[in-house]
């Protein structure tokens, strides 16, 4: 009992000690009312959030509908820009928005903790899944001529099913194969993210961004492009030529894309940090020392 005591006070003195600390660090700012700050906090969380789900949402539905050609090598053509090639970079659309979710993960995991971040990518998930089941429904339920009397899809003389059966089949592949991914790459993103937040005693974000967005994409990369293959069927992989050299380049190009990005994206995380840091009033460091203390007390109770 004495010893809870003891712990209560402690933390009630780091809290103060915390809230010191808070108050120095945004000197000469004009004071908001706690009111007004929670709003703040709530409204860009929101925005954040809103971002990463509705972005998710884009991709598992758009995902693998088409490939784009960055560019190709090989043959008498040499080196093309957008054209195809002997040997083909090319990338799923699905991809184009994706590093946008890292970001966001990043960024609430940044302001608002490690706890709140991993509830996002839980969300996250359930939204694969009413998608899915969404998608599910709709095929079942009666439309207007675009059944047989089996109940399957009527293709055209072009051997072409309903634009809508079409895109439930193409989203049935790919939420498939990022579900997995997602939940590994993204847990694996919020985890390292902290690892480096805790190593550099909440300092170097460059080093946590990036240390762990690349790490956590190379591992979505590698799982999407296997997953869709093995399980969807829907890389437009060249039956005359090798398949594994074929999908360590899609692994490849899909990996160069998501790299290129989060290394141009830490300038702009710097400025969402400053930006949001003053009109939050949250001080990443101060946060993260007052939560290292709290852990290490509750770590010494058990």
């Amino acid at each position: 009992m004495l010893r809870q005591r003891d712990i209560a006070g402690r933390l009630a003195d780091n809290k103060m000690l915390y809230t010191a600390c808070m108050s120095s660090a945004f000197d000469g700012l004009k004071p908001v009312p706690a009111s007004v700050l929670h709003r703040r906090r709530e409204r860009v969380f929101l925005v954040m959030a809103g971002l990463f789900l509705g972005t998710l949402a884009m991709l598992n539905i758009l995902g693998i509908s088409r490939f784009i050609v960055l560019a190709s090598m090989g043959g008498e053509a040499g080196w093309q820009w957008g054209a195809p090639g002997e040997i083909t970079f090319a990338l799923a659309v699905g991809v184009l928005p994706y590093p946008l979710t890292f970001l966001c993960t990043d960024l609430i995991s940044e302001f608002y903790g490690r706890r709140r971040a991993n509830f996002v990518v839980w969300v996250g998930l359930i939204l694969n899944i009413w998608v899915i089941f969404i998608l599910w429904v709709g095929g079942l339920l009666p439309g207007f001529g675009d059944l047989d009397a089996a109940g399957a899809p009527v293709v055209d003389a072009a051997g072409r099913a309903p634009v809508f059966f079409e895109i439930r089949t193409l989203a049935f592949g790919a939420v498939a194969a990022s579900m997995i991914a997602y939940l590994v790459a993204q847990f694996v993103d919020v985890h390292l993210f902290h690892f480096w937040k805790r190593l550099t005693k909440g300092k170097h974000l460059w080093l946590r961004n990036n240390g762990s967005t690349l790490i956590s994409q190379l591992v979505d990369t590698t799982a999407v492009i296997l997953i869709t293959h093995f399980y969807a069927k829907a890389l437009p992989i060249n039956a005359e030529q090798s398949l594994w050299p074929q999908l360590l380049l899609f692994i490849a190009t899909g990996y160069a894309f998501k790299f290129t990005v989060a290394l141009l994206d830490t300038p702009v995380i710097y400025l969402a940090v400053a930006v949001l840091r003053r009109y939050l009033r949250l001080d990443p460091i101060s946060e993260h020392e007052a939560d290292a203390e709290e852990l290490s007390l509750y770590a010494k109770q058990e």
